[in-house]
């Protein structure tokens, strides 16, 4: 399925979650059999070709994605947590939304030093939680050189942030300007 396939499965929703904001809604496409699995397929390639050994996915639509590639490739998959919900002892990370903080959290046992892991989200736009998953599966001794998302909204930049932290970036589709 090409790019432009895809692109025409994601919903646009105008003016959400306020006035001005054109919200592109992935859940068209992962409700559509052949666009998921396309999707995921892409994804998958894209990764087995940066050397994944391991893929970890954002909650709550990278574990979608995410978990759906390393499946395709048979490697595991890293889950990137709210704060609280993982059993076991964590590490996690702060960082800057628009109008306050968030966090993030992982089982620091889920990668080694000799994982070469690819991050998987449905969407790329200011970066921010991107950035943190890079920087908390480097605390966690991972090599983190890669990034794959659905859609990139580019001129958020959200993927020049990420290649300005030494990660390479790909999405299957863009949406610019809105």
């Amino acid at each position: 399925m090409t790019s432009d396939a895809l692109k025409s499965l994601v919903r646009t929703v105008p003016d959400f979650p306020e006035p001005g904001i054109q919200f592109r809604d992935i859940t068209t496409l992962i409700g559509d059999g052949e666009g998921l699995a396309a999707s995921v397929h892409q994804l998958a390639e894209i990764a087995r070709n940066a050397g994944a050994t391991k893929i970890a996915g954002m909650e709550a639509r990278g574990f979608i994605f995410g978990a759906a590639a390393a499946v395709q490739l048979g490697i595991g998959f890293v889950p990137v947590r709210k704060p609280g919900k993982l059993p076991v002892k964590t590490i996690g990370i702060d960082y800057a939304l628009e109008y306050g903080t968030d966090r993030l959290e992982m089982d620091p046992e889920g990668v080694s030093a000799d994982d070469n892991v690819v991050i998987v989200d449905d969407l790329i736009a200011t970066g921010g939680t991107a950035l943190a998953t890079v920087e908390l599966l480097r605390m966690a001794g991972a090599r983190v050189k890669s990034a794959l998302f659905v859609v990139d909204l580019p001129d958020l930049g959200g993927a020049e942030k990420l290649r300005a932290a030494d990660v390479d970036v790909r999405a299957l589709m863009q949406f610019d300007g809105d």
